[in-house]
């Protein structure tokens, strides 16, 4: 069998050419770009393409499904693929590590969802990046009225438009200000950076709110209590297509919202959730749990079952909410069902 094992970097990616049957291996460096990618590719009749997965993964993997190769990515976080207790390590060993682990079929692999679910994925984070970048821009100003010794209204009604506008009267433009307040000009730009944030937040929602309009999963999702159209559109994503996970466990897993399992001997117990998988969906989910407990007493039901009256325990109570919310719509993707409340009492669910 015919081997290329690809190492990606950001602008240049090492190959290695494996025949499994001899071992025999060699190597070959190439820009990571297009037009030698596809060279590389179109070079041989390759039985297997095996790359890690990363920011280049997906546009090669279009690549050489085009070309009708069969590709395998390798999940960089599985155990398999670790580095522990080793001397040396370079972009050489780790192209013929990854052929050696395809020749022997155990190459932990990811799942590689196609170019539009990649793209609808890409601008559900760009989103929550820009939602961090306008969080980072307030939390500046707070910062910079409290040197003078002034203040703003705690959480929302710190940014209403009457409050912003008290904001700008304090502003001077940066080329107008004196050394003695200079913290006026540092306001006025931060201000700007505000509504700048705002707008391209604005933009994207719009947009992703236009492709939610017709997509029924995404509607289906969202009519379950506690769950809005954020976090409705980022199941439909990483979930993608339903009928790729077993069971409900394989659900939680993917998402990192099972707890971890340490068994030696006598000694069987479960720690922390793993946070694998897609941390924005996983916080949503989080955020979605907390709303569902006012809507939903099937939700309370769950919560109430973990905590077991215990306040320390709400944290755990929460995770498991969040766990049946992202199972329930995914039972509901898979069956293309809609959304009924449960009425009897939920099973004892596993520790989180």
């Amino acid at each position: 069998m015919k081997i290329l094992a690809l190492d990606l970097g950001k602008s240049k990616t090492v190959a290695c050419i494996f025949d499994s049957e001899s071992g025999e291996h060699r190597f070959t460096t190439i820009r990571t770009q297009r037009p030698d990618v596809l060279k590389l590719l179109s070079e041989s009749a390759w039985d297997r393409v095996v790359m890690e997965i990363g920011p280049s993964a997906g546009w090669i993997d279009d690549l050489a499904v085009g070309l009708g190769l069969t590709v395998e990515v390798a999940n960089v976080n599985h155990e398999a693929w670790r580095w522990r207790n080793v001397k040396c390590k370079t972009d050489r060993l780790d192209a013929l590590k990854l052929a050696r682990l395809c020749s022997m079929n155990q190459v932990p692999g990811v799942y590689m969802p196609s170019p539009v679910v990649r793209q609808r994925r890409s601008l559900i984070e760009y989103r929550a990046k820009l939602v961090s970048r306008q969080t980072a821009i307030k939390n500046s100003i707070r910062a910079i009225l409290m040197q003078q010794g002034l203040s703003l209204a705690a959480g929302k009604s710190g940014w209403t438009d009457k409050s912003l506008k008290s904001l700008v009267e304090l502003a001077r433009p940066m080329e107008q200000v004196t050394a003695e307040d200079l913290w006026r000009g540092q306001l006025s730009v931060e201000l700007e950076a505000l509504a700048a944030a705002v707008k391209l937040i604005r933009q994207v929602s719009e947009k992703l709110n236009q492709l939610a309009e017709s997509n029924v999963p995404i509607a289906a999702v969202q009519s379950i209590p506690g769950i809005g159209p954020r976090t409705a559109e980022a199941i439909v994503a990483v979930i993608d297509d339903p009928h790729r996970f077993k069971n409900k466990k394989q659900v939680g897993s993917y998402v990192g919202l099972t707890p971890r399992k340490y068994q030696s001997g006598n000694s069987d117990r479960q720690g922390r959730i793993s946070g694998q998988g897609n941390r924005l969906l996983r916080s949503l989910l989080v955020q979605s749990a907390w709303m569902a407990l006012r809507r939903s007493p099937w939700a309370r039901r769950v919560f109430q079952q973990v905590t077991r009256g215990a306040p320390g325990r709400r944290k755990v109570a929460i995770i498991a909410v969040a766990r049946r919310l992202l199972i329930a719509a995914w039972a509901m993707l898979r069956d293309g069902t809609a959304w009924q409340e449960p009425t009897s009492s939920p099973a004892a669910p596993a520790q989180a």
